[in-house]
């Protein structure tokens, strides 16, 4: 059956009505991809036909003006017609009208091959929610990827996803890859451009969904322009989505590691000054410390603020250490460590007065009085982030509960 459904994609997401007959759904996100979308587009149908699966062809269509539409209709595909602009979008259409129990995504530029879809589908039916291909078992042609996305941006994206994740997939960005619709809708994707396919993977570990690999095979596109990818626009979109989702490597860990720097370094030179072969360190490295201690905490604060609200909206799971660390860390426990930091700032700053006061309001050593005022004005600063910090926290509970 060839059917047209325009996605609009702005939260809601128009699924089709009829009911379901197909096992599988190919999705092959489209933009003027008239010169390979056939040879796709016949590879899908004969696996389909020659592994007697039920199913069907998804164009997703994302405003292509070279007849790519009714090349895809001739060929018996439904084309799903998607005006909001994006690889992520595309995907996000064709996934919302498509009828199968499984979909199976891939490019529409030839360089996958949509004739082997079995191992896929194998993993599919025995329970698998997401089954990734991976290029770097199964093969890459000479010439189907650059030498900076083989040993480099592809290697290094994977193994950041996989430290901050504890992901198992090996290649975190091949285009080809079999999931379950039900699975998968529940992941709620919302983003729309070439990062898409990161947070597929990363909100599949994260809800801890049953993901496996099959080795694929990538070739040369057959295409003669230039792919949509953009090397270093979309690397770096990709590397900021990771980041952005993993809160404790964004903020946590360089925020403690500040931290803790900056105290180490305060105690050390709190005493004196202190001489590491023909270099002093004295005051002067002092401030920098209690630098590195406020900065360390603001990034800590950070950390749990993004976390919380991540949560809030969904876009990260709950967290039970989060919540046992709530149980204990209260508002009310926010604002005494807060007042009692504070304390100790102003019982600092007394005592500089005091030592100004002996010597009449006079000059006095820079070296020997910020010692004792760079400390109290650190305590005071940090009382009153943590006090601040506190109250923010509250309402984003607030929000929560």
């Amino acid at each position: 059956m060839i059917s047209d459904q325009t996605a609009n994609y702005s939260g809601h997401r128009e699924v089709d009505s009829e009911v379901s007959s197909e096992e599988v759904s190919i999705v092959m996100p489209c933009l003027n991809e008239a010169e390979t979308l056939r040879a796709c587009i016949e590879k899908a149908q004969r696996a389909l036909s020659e592994d007697n699966i039920i199913g069907e062809i998804i164009v997703a269509d994302n405003g292509s003006t070279d007849g790519s539409q009714a090349l895809a209709a001739g060929l018996g595909a439904r084309v799903i017609n998607v005006k909001a602009k994006g690889y992520g979008n595309a995907l996000m259409g064709g996934i919302a009208a498509a009828r199968g129990k499984y979909i199976i995504m891939g490019d529409a530029d030839d360089s996958y091959d949509f004739s082997n879809l079995r191992p896929f589908i194998e993993k599919l039916r025995q329970g698998y929610d997401l089954v990734m291909g991976n290029r770097f078992q199964g093969g890459i042609k000479p010439g189907a990827m650059s030498a900076t996305h083989r040993y480099l941006g592809n290697p290094v994206l994977t193994a950041i996803g996989r430290l901050f994740f504890h992901s198992p997939c090996g290649d975190f960005h091949c285009g080809l890859r079999g999931f379950s619709k039900a699975a998968i809708t529940e992941l709620d994707l919302r983003t729309t451009g070439m990062e898409f396919a990161s947070e597929m993977v990363v909100k599949a570990t994260l809800r801890k969904i049953r993901i496996t690999e099959v080795p694929t095979i990538l070739s040369p596109d057959g295409r003669s322009r230039p792919p949509h990818l953009q090397t270093w626009r979309d690397g770096w979109r990709h590397l900021r989505f990771l980041l952005l989702y993993s809160p404790r490597w964004l903020f946590l860990y360089p925020g403690a590691l500040l931290m803790l720097a900056g105290l180490a370094t305060g105690v050390w030179l709190w005493l004196g000054p202190r001489r590491v072969g023909g270099v002093t360190f004295d005051v002067h490295t002092l401030v920098y410390a209690s630098m590195a201690i406020l900065v360390g905490f603001q990034a800590i604060a950070f950390a749990v603020f993004t976390k919380i609200f991540a949560i809030s909206e969904g876009l990260l799971p709950e967290d039970p250490r989060l919540n046992k660390l709530f149980r204990w860390v209260t508002l009310e426990v926010g604002l005494i460590v807060g007042g009692v930091v504070m304390l100790i700032g102003i019982s600092g700053t007394v005592y500089a007065l005091d030592i100004w006061g002996q010597s009449s309001f006079g000059p006095l050593d820079p070296s020997q009085t910020l010692r004792t005022v760079i400390p109290a004005v650190t305590c005071l600063t940090l009382g009153c982030q943590i006090i601040f910090s506190s109250f923010f926290l509250s309402v984003l509970g607030l929000r929560r509960r």
